[in-house]
């Protein structure tokens, strides 16, 4: 499966900004799909995953109660919706795939960078 990130951005501090993940190549259905982010300096981190059915999300304590993912069965397609974001929020925003039963992200995407300015 490949996999296409937008709508990064710079926005200032509280801003909200929508990314976007569109899969092609394989059935959508058979893949949990996930955001990572890597800040300069630092290790990739986990941001937020969502089941093949899209019910059952996730989220890292640092983004519950601001981030939200969704996702589109019919656009093949997921999103992050980010509010009230925060200087800590800059990064490289990746979003991954991992085939049904796979214990890993196997598929990620470019990468597509949101800057939070103070």
């Amino acid at each position: 499966v490949q996999l296409q990130a937008s709508g990064g951005g710079t926005v200032q501090l509280g801003g909200s900004l929508r990314l976007s993940c569109v899969a092609s190549g394989r059935t959508f259905s058979n893949y949990a799909m996930a955001w990572f982010r890597q800040a300069p300096g630092k290790e990739r981190e986990f941001v937020s995953a969502i089941d093949l059915s899209g019910v059952t999300k996730s989220y890292a304590d640092s983004v519950k109660g601001r981030f939200t993912v969704s996702k589109d069965k019919f656009k093949n397609t997921i999103y992050l919706q980010m509010n009230s974001l925060k200087p800590d929020d800059t990064a490289l925003y990746y979003c991954a795939a991992k085939l049904r039963g796979a214990s890993e992200y196997e598929h990620w995407g470019q990468g597509t960078l949101v800057t939070v300015s103070s």
